[in-house]
Formats: structure tokens, C-alpha cells, sequence
């Protein structure tokens, strides 16, 4: 069938620079580039171009350039290229259009309209060079009283505190499973979270050993699928996390398709090679928060007690209540993940309008655990297109203790958001389980980078709260004070919980 899809980039070659190396040929793993022996020069197939920009990154001679297409369709405000392109695709597959990463509508991101206090005349502010800054933040269910000994030297009734995870920076790797990113990327997120004093979610696939040695830095996941689920699993990691939802695909399960599960995914899946893995959308033992307060008192009991439980659900319009109900359930955190929350695969169509931002989810969930008197029994993280250091100072303004990051963690890896995940064939050997991909990311390097990263995000931390005359992250949680909206309506402040800018 000939496609009516047009191409998304131009590819060009400068044929005068270009000393036909074929390392493009090799680099393209969407094989764009075929090397022509008789004409001896690079040929290009730009209907495969995905713009990962892995080409232009490793052409020796800069000769390669690649842009969005200049083709065109006539212009319609009700009918977009992305409306035309997307039915010409199903025209010719007829299935679900599948996307990797997050959504990548401009009009659901509050951050951009959120602005930040600053210190003037009389609030000083702090020089966080000089002064410090305390971005250790202690994630779990908090006692409702502090008693106080009346010579006013201790604190008691800490046996009424559950376990708790500390974090040298309200940052966290959230949920990327082994078969979704291999091995390498585990392996560096892992170490990462180590050096950087923070925890790494391994995702609902299983526990490969090989990751055990940082097991103390480890978020378990159990999701519907419980793939790898046991005794030893939970009590391997610092906590447990049951998976109700993501921000990606709120109310959609999770597909591993079987020429994915090699014999090691296999093995730590627990489920035989070569089979898909199927997470259904609900958990079969999950139907009212009474079910769910079972299964985290059993896990809770499996464990003796010893790990704070995390309960995530995808930021939709009733989080507040559900998060209500979760906190009386015995969750110790809850994990909100945004509709911009990223993925390996989702059908576009739930991706794009299925779900809440991130903003609004953790500024209403907050406000109703204030108003129940409940807020100090549950740490919240907040995650689901989380971008910048100020993304994350505006979540814990609004509400949030900490944040899960994902694609951040990546792109500082090496990813350019090409959103071809699902595909298998990442370019830059992150979400792939192609042996000889896989082997394009180095961990040791990727980890330098990604503890960059978070190391570059505590300092623009500091100076954001110095900015503000805040010296602890703590003082800075729900604080919405700090925070005023910009073009936004008066509902959306209102649920925000902020001001408008010069009021």
C-alpha cells in the first residue's frame, strides 16, 4: 500500500564534506541511511527519519542536517497536521497509534504560568554560598503531636513515627522497569541514587540481581502484573511501591510484547521467555480502599513493619479523594504522576487527553489533606513532566515533599525525546533491550552525567530558596505564598491556591 503519510523531517547530506565513513549507516538504527556501493555515496530514506539527532551527533565531518519537513498541508484551523497525519496512519495500520515519553501539548503545563517570590527590602535573603541550606527532606507518615519535655531538651513518641525515607535532595528516579530501559540505565540510575543520597524506582519489573548491592536505594514497585513479586523482593529494597496508575495512561495496564522478554527479563519477571507480559489496567485484588488497606497491610506485615509503603496513582479529577482515601488506607506516601508523565509505549489518543497536570493534582490534593487534618500521615511526590530545578521549587510550593523525575534522567543520559520508544530501536541505547544497542550507553559515563544533573539542580535549589530568604526545603512545602499565576483564570488560581501577579 503506497503511504499518503508525509514525512516528518528533511535529511540532507552535504555531499561535499561528506567522506562516506557510513557512520550515520551505522549510528541509524530506524534506518534512514543505506550506504549506495555503485554511486559509492549515502543514500537517505527520510519517511524513516525520527529526529533523534544520533546522526548528526556522531558525523565526523558536521555534514548531515536534519529540520522539520517544509512540506505542507493546506492550512485548516480545524483540521491540523497531526489530525491529517495521524488518520493517513490509521488509514493504512488500523490500530492504536502508539507514542513513547510524555505529552507534548504546550497547553497543559502550569509551570510556565507559576512565578517565584523574591526577597527584598525587609525579608532578607540568603546567600546559599555562605549560609545553610537544608535540602534533606524525610519522606513518610509523620506523628500528629510532638511532645516536649518540660526541661524542653528532647522530643518523644518517635515510636509513633513509621519508617521513613531520607533524601539529601527532594528528588527521586521514578519508576523505569527492567524491559522498558535495559540493564545500563537500571545499573546508572541505581548508582546515581546512591552518590546523590536519593532512591531509584525499578518499576514493576522484577529485581534483576545484578542491581541487589544497591538495594538500600531501591524503590520495589508491585503492580497488577506482581511480575517478580516474592518474599525476598520486598524485603530487598528501602519501599514498596504499589503501582495503581500512571500520568502517561490513567486506567491503561502495561504490555511487554514477548520478542522483548529475553531469558533475563524472563528470569526476573518470573514468566516464561518469549511470552508478553501483561499488567492489566486493574489490580485484581483491588476493588475499594478497604482491598487496597489490605494489601498494604500485608505488605507492611511481609516486611515487619520496616519500609514506608508508596501507593501511585495518575493525577485524574478526583485525585483528592482518592489520595483521602489512600492515606486512610495506611499508605505512608502517595506518588501522583501527572498527565505529562512519560512512558515507553501508550496509545496517543489516551496520552494526550486522559488525566490531569501535575499542578493541579498535588495543589488540590494537598489543600483537602490540610483540611482533613491529615496531611502530616502521608508524604507526597509529586512527578509527571517534571523539566527543572523550578519545576521542582513550584511542586514543593504547591504542595508536593519531593518529585520523581524520569525523562530528565534520561535526556542527561543521552535521550532527545524522540518519542519512538515503543519502537525497541532507541538510537542511544536507553529504551532498548537490543543487545549491541544496549552497549551504546556506557554507565559509568551516563551516571556522571545524570549525577551532574542532580548535583547542577540542588545548587539552583539553594539559590531559589536563598532568593526567597528560605534556608530549609521544608519551609518551603505548601507554601503557596510564594507562588503567583500568570494568564490564568480566577478557577484555576482558586484550585491552584495562589494569587494572581501584583496581588
Amino acid at each position: 500500500m503506497k503511504s499518503y503519510v508525509l514525512p516528518d523531517f528533511n535529511v540532507t547530506i552535504d555531499r561535499e564534506t561528506c567522506t562516506v565513513c557510513r557512520g550515520c549507516v551505522i549510528q541509524c538504527t530506524f534506518n534512514v541511511y543505506s550506504f549506495n556501493k555503485e554511486k559509492n555515496r549515502i543514500d537517505i530514506d527520510m519517511n524513516k527519519c525520527v529526529d533523534c539527532q544520533r546522526c548528526i551527533t556522531f558525523c565526523p565531518e558536521d555534514s548531515i542536517t536534519v529540520t522539520p519537513t517544509p512540506i505542507q498541508y493546506r492550512q485548516n484551523a480545524s483540521w491540523s497536521r497531526e489530525n491529517i497525519r495521524n488518520i493517513a496512519k490509521q488509514a493504512e495500520a488500523g490500530g492504536i497509534l502508539l507514542t513513547g515519553m510524555g505529552c507534548d501539548k504546550p497547553n497543559f503545563t502550569y509551570f510556565d504560568r507559576l512565578l517565584l517570590n523574591a526577597s527584598q527590602v525587609t525579608n532578607p535573603s540568603i546567600d546559599p554560598i555562605r549560609e545553610p541550606m537544608e535540602l534533606r527532606t524525610y519522606l513518610g507518615s509523620k506523628p500528629s503531636l510532638v511532645n516536649i519535655s518540660s526541661t524542653g531538651e528532647s522530643l518523644t513518641d518517635i515510636s509513633l513515627e513509621s519508617p521513613q525515607l531520607q533524601v539529601e535532595i527532594p528528588i527521586l528516579f521514578s519508576a523505569m522497569s527492567f524491559g522498558s530501559v535495559n540493564l545500563n540505565v537500571q545499573e546508572t540510575l541505581a548508582r546515581t541514587a546512591v552518590t546523590s543520597g536519593t532512591y531509584f524506582n525499578v518499576g514493576e519489573g522484577g529485581l534483576n540481581p545484578k542491581l541487589n548491592k544497591y538495594a538500600d536505594h531501591l524503590v520495589l514497585q508491585v503492580a497488577s502484573g506482581r511480575f517478580g513479586v516474592h518474599k525476598g523482593y520486598l524485603d530487598a529494597g528501602a519501599a514498596v511501591e504499589i503501582k495503581i496508575g500512571q500520568g502517561a495512561k490513567p486506567g491503561i495496564g502495561g504490555h511487554l510484547p514477548g520478542e522483548k522478554v529475553t531469558e533475563e527479563i524472563s528470569a526476573t519477571r518470573m514468566i516464561p521467555q518469549g511470552t508478553d507480559a501483561l499488567s492489566p489496567a486493574p489490580h485484581h485484588d483491588i476493588y475499594s480502599i478497604e482491598d487496597l488497606s489490605q494489601l498494604i497491610s500485608a505488605i507492611k506485615e511481609a516486611t515487619d513493619y520496616s519500609k514506608p509503603v508508596i501507593v501511585k496513582i495518575a493525577a485524574v479529577h478526583n485525585s483528592a479523594a482518592i489520595a483521602s482515601g489512600i492515606v486512610r488506607a495506611g499508605a505512608d506516601i502517595i506518588a501522583i504522576d501527572g498527565m505529562r508523565g512519560a512512558t515507553g509505549a501508550a496509545p496517543q489518543v489516551i496520552r494526550d487527553n486522559v488525566g490531569i497536570p501535575i499542578e493541579m493534582a498535588i495543589a488540590s490534593v494537598d489543600s483537602r489533606l490540610n483540611q482533613e487534618g491529615i496531611r502530616n500521615k502521608v508524604s507526597l511526590i509529586a512527578g509527571g513532566g517534571i523539566r527543572s530545578s523550578s519545576d521542582v521549587v513550584k511542586a514543593i510550593a504547591l504542595g508536593a515533599d519531593a518529585c520523581y523525575i524520569a525523562t530528565a534522567a534520561l535526556i542527561a543520559m543521552g535521550c532527545t525525546v524522540c518519542q519512538k520508544c515503543y519502537t525497541g530501536k532507541c538510537p542511544w541505547g536507553i529504551a532498548t533491550m537490543d543487545p549491541m544497542i544496549s552497549r551504546r550507553l556506557n554507565p559509568d559515563i551516563a551516571a556522571k552525567r545524570v549525577e551532574n544533573l542532580i548535583r547542577g539542580w540542588s545548587l539552583e535549589i539553594k539559590e531559589m530558596l536563598g532568593g526567597m530568604g528560605i534556608n530549609s526545603v521544608e519551609s518551603l512545602r505548601g507554601n503557596r505564598h510564594q507562588l503567583r499565576g500568570v494568564g490564568l483564570t480566577e478557577r484555576e488560581l482558586e484550585i491552584l491556591g495562589i494569587r494572581m501577579v501584583g496581588s
